[in-house]
């Protein structure tokens, strides 16, 4: 079985660790955990390794959030993917930080990323990682508190919710979308 695992965030060194950047960071600790590096290719950075019988294969899109649609539609084709294993990591406002929920399909709640994908791929069929960020900005503020670092009592945290996120992935190619959800949705 194959699985497409897809990090969503912006390139650029303004935004490495910022809150819309958790899918980047996300893809990151699970390449570095299975011992492998992205290359930069065609619309994304990519990797792939092999999880217990399972292949994945990570991108990290190229083309800013706004266009992610463009690189999951192409990989998805070109390594023959069905739309149900591909997983794609978003941050999300609608969920308080420390939270990770995993949902098999839903809408975009005004997310960019997820837009892009849904009118490229398809329609919202796709599963999702939704990393909680929380809304924690004044009214009309939600482009600079996504595109801001994580507090500081929010840093310390990041670790061990980035594992879990990877222990969330993990559970997704092997178990599936349902038991992992029983698992690990509180």
């Amino acid at each position: 079985m194959k699985y497409l695992i897809v990090g969503l965030g912006n390139i650029g060194p303004e935004y490495a660790d910022t809150r819309h950047n958790i899918g980047f960071m996300i893809a990151d600790a699970m390449a570095k955990k299975a011992g492998v590096n992205f290359a930069n290719l065609r619309l994304a950075y990519y990797s792939e390794f092999s999880f217990k019988g399972k292949k994945i294969y990570t991108i990290k899109p190229t083309t800013y959030m706004n266009l992610s649609g463009k690189a999951v539609n192409y990989w998805m084709h070109e390594l023959k993917i069905p739309v149900e294993n591909i997983l794609v990591i978003v941050d999300d406002l609608a969920i308080p930080f420390g939270a990770i929920r995993l949902k098999p399909k839903g809408g975009n709640a005004g997310h960019n990323g997820l837009k892009s994908i849904e009118s490229l791929v398809g329609g919202q069929n796709y599963p999702r990682l939704r990393f909680g960020i929380g809304d924690n900005y004044p009214k009309g503020r939600q482009v600079d508190y996504v595109l801001s670092g994580f507090d500081k009592d929010e840093q310390p945290e990041l670790p061990a919710l980035i594992d879990r996120s990877i222990e969330m992935i993990e559970s997704f190619v092997t178990a599936g979308v349902e038991l992992t959800m029983t698992r690990f949705n509180k």
